[in-house]
């Protein structure tokens, strides 16, 4: 039987778009943050005259510095050229922006995809053994499953895929990668209990994926059991249930006794059809990596999670910059199926290597192509990597600075997270993305990848079989003793993100005794310098009887036939101004320096 799946090739090649960093009609076209080399090549300008403009700044900027998006603009403006950013699609970012066009009539619903987080001992385990567990029993498979990181259940004939792994790591990795697999997270917490760091961790995740919570509210048949107490704490995390004025589901159970669960899976279909998943199952699959292993005897086995598209055996995958070829797929009992719908989890055998967490995958039939994609995106990542990684989240026209604040007392976090949020000036802020006790964990180093965060511990410390991970992924983690000096570390780096600020301040004035004209140059201004100095490059305004005629910049100096970078009063010199001709005998020239304006 023919395959009629719609190609993701086609889709590909059509919206795959290089584009060139360069100027054209006096406009400077690029695709995002440069390095100050790459930049300097595409304007045709010296390297040293791009560092020597920050230097006047006070930014110590060396050529493998990336510049962001703001400063290409006010390159471009100080040189001449407007500047237009467009989109460049390649095989390095495809995965994330290539757009998958199918029509309406072709799509149907999908399962939703669930990952359950919570605090250590509040039951999260149990909740999914018993979702598991009934699964398994009403399948009558024995009650023996493979681990395999995700599996899916059947409520009123409509499945619902759940993410099973290790929580709040997983995720935060998934997250770190630019992975948006998760489609609802189940919040679990218990009633006896109470809002604690892990729970305050995954609201943390939550938020920075702008994925929608449902919370479970376990062990509601302890004697202790306080819903109303959990409702207050956790409204204070901005969650708020639906019978208090907000619009989080809240579903009160016991894991343990098996309570609860069927509400649960309401709740999730209600959360799934506000969402309106939808997908094309009849083309080919595109999803992600959950995780991978390397079996003795089977070699490569990877879960995936396909979400759109359908899988089947004998496709070629691109999963991050490697492709492989699917040889053989299995349900999470471990029973051989032919294909993989939409939303459903699957692990496959045959590829011939291990693809990480987190990594987006697509489907093709031409090896040859996937083959061609894979080692171009290799080659554009390793490009990627030696490149300085330095870009700014700007919100409200503010630069963000992100925080994850440790700490030995919970109390002693809060109050620092109270003062530390407040900090901001008229061009940063300061955002706390999470503020708990204990050692700093792999999981808040996940998190800090995530969101782009730095780390302040004040009384406790990082695992010392962290520092190897911290590292490699540059991630900064500071330590302190004393509340006052951490706030006044985060004053004194919030002032250095404020932009030097500068005033124009007259240096000199020359007078214009002669003109010039060159056919290569133009009009050349023979002077004398009256008083003061003049510089190479100086900002100048052009006075022709006491009027403002003209401000520039100069584009020449000399003295006789030689370039010079200064001249100073009483010396006669020779000088061109940048796009201006119209220069007169006796018209006045001000000469102008840039002096920052101390903070």
């Amino acid at each position: 039987m023919a395959d009629k799946r719609k190609l993701n090739k086609n889709e590909i090649k059509k919206q795959l778009v290089d584009v060139n960093s360069k100027i054209e009609n006096g406009v400077f076209i690029f695709t995002g943050p440069m390095v100050i080399v790459d930049f300097a090549n595409a304007i045709k300008k010296p390297v040293n005259e791009i560092i020597s403009y920050f230097f006047k700044q006070g930014k110590m900027y060396n050529i493998n510095k990336t510049l962001d998006e703001e400063e290409i603009a006010t390159l471009c403006l100080d040189y001449g050229y407007d500047f237009q950013k467009e989109k460049e699609i390649n095989a390095q970012n495809f995965m994330d922006n290539v757009e998958i066009f199918d029509e309406e009539k072709e799509l149907s619903e999908r399962p939703p995809i669930i990952t359950v987080m919570g605090h250590v001992d509040h039951g999260k385990t149990t909740l999914i053994d018993k979702i598991r567990g009934s699964q398994i029993a009403e399948n009558e498979a024995g009650g023996i499953t493979q681990h395999i990181g995700a599996y899916q259940v059947e409520y009123k004939k409509k499945k619902i895929t759940f993410l099973d792994t290790p929580g709040h790591e997983s995720f935060a990795l998934m997250r770190s990668r630019g992975a948006k697999l998760t489609d609802i997270i189940v919040l679990v917490i218990a009633a006896d209990d109470g809002v604690m760091a892990q729970t305050k961790e995954a609201i943390a995740h939550a938020k920075f994926s702008n994925v929608p919570i449902i919370v479970f509210v376990n062990k509601m048949d302890k004697q202790n059991a306080d819903l109303e107490k959990i409702k207050a704490e956790l409204s204070n995390e901005n969650i708020i249930s639906e019978d208090w004025g907000g619009d989080i589901q809240f579903v009160i159970g016991s894991a343990l006794q098996n309570k609860g669960i069927n509400d649960l899976f309401e709740a999730i279909l209600i959360q799934s059809e506000m969402l309106e998943l939808k997908a094309n199952s009849n083309r080919l699959p595109i999803g992600t990596i959950v995780e991978s292993h390397i079996d003795k005897g089977r070699g490569t086995i990877a879960t995936l999670i396909v979400e759109n598209g359908t899988l089947m055996q004998r496709d070629f995958i691109v999963a991050g910059s490697k492709y492989g070829r699917v040889r053989t797929l299995e349900d999470f009992f471990g029973k051989k199926i032919n294909f993989a719908l939409p939303g459903t989890p699957v692990v496959v055998t045959g590829l011939n290597y291990v693809p990480q967490a987190g990594d987006k995958f697509f489907a093709f039939k031409d090896e040859k192509f996937a083959k061609n994609l894979a080692q171009k995106k290799e080659f554009a990542d390793k490009q990627k990597n030696l490149r300085e990684r330095n870009v700014v989240e700007i919100k409200d026209g503010k630069k963000i600075i992100n925080l994850i604040i440790k700490s030995d007392v919970q109390g002693t976090a809060e109050a620092v997270k109270h003062s530390l949020s407040k900090l901001q000036n008229e061009e940063a802020k300061i955002n706390i993305v999470s503020a708990n006790v204990g050692l700093v964990s792999k999981s808040d180093l996940l998190l800090a990848i995530a969101s782009n965060a730095s780390i302040y511990c004040f009384n406790t410390l990082l695992n010392s079989n962290l520092n190897k991970m911290v590292e490699e992924n540059k991630i900064e983690v500071k330590f302190y003793k004393i509340i006052y000096k951490m706030i006044a570390d985060v004053e004194k780096m919030l002032k250095g993100k404020l932009a030097p600020k500068y005033k124009d301040e007259l240096t000199g004035r020359a007078l214009v005794l002669k003109v010039f004209f060159y056919s290569k140059v133009g009009n050349i201004a023979g002077c004398k310098m009256e008083t003061g100095f003049i510089k190479a490059n100086a900002k100048v305004k052009i006075y022709r009887e006491n009027k403002l005629i003209h401000e520039g910049k100069i584009d020449s100096l000399q003295k006789e036939k030689n370039l010079v970078k200064k001249v100073e009063v009483g010396k006669e010199f020779g000088t061109h101004i940048y796009k201006f001709n119209d220069i007169k005998v006796d018209d006045i020239i001000e000469a102008y320096q840039e002096v920052e304006i101390k903070k």
